[in-house]
C-alpha cells in the first residue's frame, strides 16, 4: 500500500491524477477537476440541448485547450483521455467540458459552429498510449534546462519559459518570450540534433508567462491569468484614472510587470456612475463664500465642498443631484444660503472591549509607597513644603513647614518691605542679643 501512495502524483498543469500499481506494472491515469490551470466548471450540465451533441472540449498543457468532434463510435465523457488529431501525429488530452456548455465556450472564443472545422477524436486511451505520455512528460524539465543553455551560448537574447511534449512524444513546443524580433533558424537545428524531435517555437508574452508559471497576487489569490483568463486584453493607465487610483507603476503592476489585469473589472460600473455625476469646473457660490470640489465618491455619488480651497480639514458631503441644481441656480445668479447648513457626517464612537473603562487606564506611572509619586507628588494631588524641597545640610525648617513664598508675592508690612532673609528685622535683632 505504500509502494502505490508513494507512486501517486499529481500533474497540475495537465489536471489528472498519474498512479502506478507496483505489482501489476500498470500505470492509470484520472482527470482532477480543480487543480490544474484554467479549471472549468459545467453549469449546463442538467440543461437538454442537442446543437453541441460530439463537441467536446479537450485541454492539454497550462493553458491550451480546442474543441474536437467525436470521429469515433465510442462514448466520450468528462474526464475521459482521448487521442485526438494533432498538425502531425496523435496528441493525448483531457476532456475537460461536454454538451451545451460547449457552445457557449465556442461563443466566448468567436468560433462559428457552422463554418468552423474541427479536430478530430480518434478514441480513448489506451495503457501503452498513457505509459508513452508519462515518459514524454519526464522529459520536459530535462529538455527545457537544456534548451536554455543551448540558446544562451547562440547569444539569442529569448528566454525559454516552458516546453510541451506531443502525446506521442515525437514533437515538442517551446514557449519563449522576447522583446524583439528572433532569428531562431540555426536554434532549431540545434534542437533537432539535440533531441531528435520536431520543433514548434511559439512566442508568449509578459501576461501568458505568468500565467504559465502562477503564483498568487497581493489580495491573496491565485493569479487570474492562471486560474480563469484566457484571453487578454489592452490595460491602459486611463482605467486607473477613471476609478481614481494612484498612477503609481509599482502598486499598478503585476507580478508579470505590466499592469494589473484587474484594473479592466470594474471600469465599466466606474463610467457609468461618472456618467451621473456633474463636472465641477468652478467653485460654488454661496453667500457665506465660495466652495471648492476636493473629492468624489463615485459609486456612492457623494461630492466633498470645502470652504478652504488647500484643506481637507472640514469638508460637506453633497449629492451628485444637489449639486447640480446649486450649478444651475449659480448660473441664474441665484447663491444658496450657506453649505454649513448641511449636516456633517458623525464618526461613530469608539467602544472598549471591556465597557466603559478607559483603554488608557494603564498607561499612568507607578506609584511609590508612602504616597509619593513621582516630582514629589502625594495621592491627593498636593505639594508639600516638605517634599518639594529637600532639607539642606539635614537642619529642620525654622519658619515652622511654612513653604517660602517668592520676592513679589511677599506682603509688606507697615508698607516697608521684608529684607533678603525672609525674617523680619525684629525678630533677627533678638536673635542677635
Amino acid at each position: 500500500m505504500n509502494d502505490i501512495r508513494e507512486s501517486i502524483q499529481f500533474d497540475c498543469s495537465r489536471g489528472c491524477i498519474v498512479s502506478h500499481d507496483a505489482e501489476s506494472g500498470e500505470t492509470s491515469c484520472t482527470y482532477r477537476a480543480g487543480c490544474c490551470k484554467l479549471g472549468d466548471y459545467n453549469w449546463l450540465k442538467d440543461a437538454q440541448d442537442g446543437s453541441c451533441n460530439g463537441l467536446f472540449e479537450v485541454r492539454f498543457k497550462n493553458t491550451r485547450k480546442g474543441i474536437y468532434i467525436n470521429d469515433s463510435p465510442q462514448n466520450i465523457r468528462l474526464g475521459d483521455l482521448v487521442m485526438v488529431e494533432a498538425t502531425t501525429g496523435l496528441d493525448l488530452g483531457i476532456v475537460t467540458l461536454e454538451g451545451p456548455i460547449v457552445g457557449r465556450q465556442m461563443k466566448c472564443k468567436g468560433i462559428d459552429p457552422k463554418t468552423a472545422v474541427f479536430k478530430k477524436i480518434y478514441r480513448k486511451a489506451r495503457q501503452t498510449d498513457i505509459e508513452r505520455w508519462q515518459e514524454a512528460i519526464a522529459r520536459e524539465q530535462e529538455t527545457m534546462i537544456k534548451a536554455r543553455s543551448i540558446a544562451a551560448e547562440m547569444g539569442l537574447e529569448m528566454k525559454i519559459g516552458d516546453v510541451e511534449f506531443q502525446g506521442d512524444g515525437t514533437k515538442a513546443i517551446f514557449y519563449y518570450i522576447a522583446d524583439g524580433r528572433v532569428d531562431f533558424r540555426q536554434l532549431i537545428k540545434a534542437f533537432a540534433e539535440e533531441f531528435h524531435i520536431r520543433i514548434e517555437m511559439k512566442q508568449i508574452g509578459a501576461r501568458q508567462e505568468a500565467g504559465l508559471i502562477g503564483g498568487l497576487g497581493v489580495c491573496g489569490r491565485e493569479l487570474c491569468c492562471a486560474n480563469y483568463i484566457s484571453s487578454f486584453q489592452s490595460i491602459s493607465t486611463a482605467a486607473a484614472r477613471c476609478q481614481d487610483l494612484s498612477l503609481n507603476p509599482q502598486k499598478l503592476a503585476g507580478q508579470c510587470g505590466k499592469l494589473k489585469c484587474c484594473l479592466n473589472y470594474e471600469v465599466a460600473t466606474y463610467l457609468d456612475a461618472q456618467s451621473r455625476i456633474p463636472k465641477v469646473s468652478e467653485p460654488l457660490d454661496f453667500q457665506d463664500g465660495p466652495a471648492y470640489l476636493r473629492k468624489t465618491d463615485i459609486l456612492k455619488e457623494v461630492m466633498y465642498f470645502s470652504y478652504d480651497r488647500t484643506s481637507d480639514a472640514q469638508l460637506y458631503p453633497l449629492a451628485a443631484s444637489e449639486v447640480r441644481e446649486i450649478i444651475k441656480m449659480n448660473r441664474n445668479g441665484v447663491k444658496p444660503e450657506s453649505l454649513r447648513s448641511e449636516p456633517e457626517p458623525v464618526s461613530p464612537e469608539f467602544v472598549t472591549a471591556v465597557g466603559d473603562d478607559s483603554i488608557s487606564r494603564f498607561d499612568s506611572p507607578r506609584r511609590r509607597k508612602g504616597g509619593k509619586g513621582r516630582g514629589g507628588n502625594n495621592r491627593g494631588g498636593k505639594q508639600n513644603a516638605s517634599t518639594a524641597r529637600p532639607r539642606q545640610e539635614g537642619k529642620p525648617r525654622q519658619d515652622g513647614g511654612k513653604p517660602r513664598q517668592d520676592a513679589a508675592e511677599r506682603p509688606r508690612q507697615n508698607g516697608r518691605q521684608r529684607p533678603s532673609g525672609g525674617r523680619p528685622r525684629q525678630n533677627s535683632d533678638k536673635a542677635g542679643q
